[in-house]
């Protein structure tokens, strides 16, 4: 009884007034379920960064033909892949630097910083008017978008530890539902002239720009976002005046309070010595390169006529199915995800996955011989499928790289993850793209003729990825004495 009463007003000092992150912790304490609001807030975010990556892929095909720089019909898709690569490529040089900005300045700021880049360089995009300055303002786009690495760290700071799950699902979640409902818009709005001429006339500025529409209002709902934003909770501590660590406020508020000798240990850590970090990474670049390959190869490949192994689709028809896709994500997040989860775990249910993502992938050439209804009941079915499988094992690695570090270190870790992750999800398009033309361009081979390689190529990096989710490469993070008293 006198250890608790000697305990209490030590916990009561680890709040300290003028510090956000510790007003945010007090919220945690005093309210013990999960805030609609701030899932709400990281969804958004989320939202808002992920539309532009993959908004223009349905229409990509379209525009890389107007601007005439492919020799042939077969080679758009590789100059198409050109496009995609340089968002990632520019990603991939300025992720760390933005983990270290939100880890010495704040989550807010970088997340804030990041959306103005989204509304000034995605409305540049929709007006390029040549290859390079599709190209440029691409890369300028990936560059200066730096919110998914600290708003992975934020999701993990804003919820009380038990709810660290929900959070990041709802970072995988948004993530995935925008990589689906961007190809939706770029599907529905590119081309408006030519869809809805009783409301954008000939010869107006939508016919000059063809492509702007669907950057206009992803840009618009940027902007909406970060008006908004000026108003979200800080979650980095900021203790002036103290030399008391945050990481010694969350091992007391945890309970603990041996936590010198550990926590300068844990200071000084190198995170690429960090295996459950640096295991979990490496498994998440090569899912990545996989998932973008795919989005990359699913539109293309959905427009390409049917004499090269294609569906023949409108961009309207592709944004179709991948609204349906993106409705049926978020009721499978919100319902079956956290009971599936929980029965699980993490890693387990995305070994699972994993395993049946590789069957239906290669079904895919076979879909291809449908047509009419059934065509678009089936290839609908299987996009569903294949993109819950895929934000199931994202969120599953989330969980593992973000429980692998303390708080100082998570936009950094998150920031080494984004980088290497766009790495390998610059080579995805760009692979992509490259791997469609060349399979489109050998459609009577008597080894996995057409579309049937470009498949199995994409089965070959997912089954990678899948024996790399097993002991003794991925591990998770040991439990220390503070984690036991929870």
């Amino acid at each position: 009884m006198g250890e608790e009463n000697m305990k209490e007003p030590l916990l009561e000092k680890q709040y300290y007034n003028g510090c956000p992150g510790c007003k945010v912790d007090q919220a945690k304490e005093l309210n013990k379920g999960v805030s609609v609001l701030n899932l709400f807030i990281i969804w958004m975010v989320v939202l808002c960064a992920t539309l532009p990556v993959s908004s223009l892929f349905p229409f990509l095909y379209f525009m890389v033909r107007d601007f005439n720089v492919a020799e042939t019909e077969a080679d758009i898709s590789s100059y198409a892949g050109y496009v995609g690569s340089t968002f990632m490529l520019g990603r991939a040089l300025t992720s760390v630097s933005w983990g270290m900005v939100s880890d010495r300045y704040g989550r807010k700021p970088a997340i804030i910083s990041g959306i103005i880049a989204v509304v000034i360089f995605n409305t540049l995009f929709g007006l390029s008017s040549n290859f390079w300055m599709a190209i440029i303002t691409r890369f300028l786009l990936g560059s200066c978008n730096g919110i998914l690495g600290p708003v992975k760290a934020y999701a993990t700071e804003l919820f009380r530890e038990e709810h660290q799950a929900i959070g990041l699902s709802t970072v995988s979640a948004a993530w995935g539902i925008g990589l689906i409902i961007g190809p939706a818009l770029g599907g529905y709005l590119a081309q408006p002239v030519e869809k809805y001429p009783h409301i954008f006339p000939k010869d107006s500025f939508w016919d000059k720009f063809p492509y702007f529409l669907p950057c206009f209002i992803i840009s618009g709902l940027a902007f909406t976002v970060l008006i908004a934003c000026i108003w979200i909770p800080e979650t980095l501590h900021n203790h002036k005046g103290s030399n008391e660590s945050t990481d010694d406020a969350e091992a007391l508020e945890n309970g603990s309070s041996r936590v010198d000798k550990e926590k300068t240990i844990q200071k000084n850590e190198n995170l690429f010595k960090n295996w459950p970090l640096m295991s979990s990474i490496i498994v998440y670049c090569i899912f990545s390169l996989h998932d973008m390959a795919y989005q990359e190869v699913f539109s293309l490949w959905a427009v390409s006529p049917r004499r090269l192994g294609g569906l023949n689709f409108t961009t309207d028809d592709v944004g179709n199915v991948l609204a349906v896709t993106g409705l049926s994500l978020i009721i499978f997040q919100l319902t079956l995800y956290p009971y599936v989860e929980r029965t699980f775990g993490p890693i387990s249910i995305a070994r699972i996955t994993g395993m049946l993502s590789v069957p239906l992938l290669q079904s895919y050439p076979f879909i291809a011989m449908l047509s009419g209804v059934t065509l678009y009941i089936v290839i609908s079915a299987a996009s569903i499928l294949k993109n819950i499988l895929a934000v199931t094992i994202t969120t599953g690695l989330f969980l593992v790289q973000n429980r692998a570090v303390e708080q100082h270190q998570r936009g950094a870790a998150n920031g080494l993850s984004m980088t290497a992750m766009s790495l390998f999800k610059a080579i995805g398009p760009a692979a992509g793209g490259a791997l469609l033309t060349w399979s489109q361009k050998r459609t009577h081979a008597s080894f996995l003729p057409g579309t049937h390689m470009v498949f199995f190529i994409m089965n070959l990096v997912e089954g990678l990825g899948i024996l790399m989710m097993f002991k003794p490469f991925l591990s998770e993070k040991k439990k220390n004495h503070t984690d036991q008293l929870h």
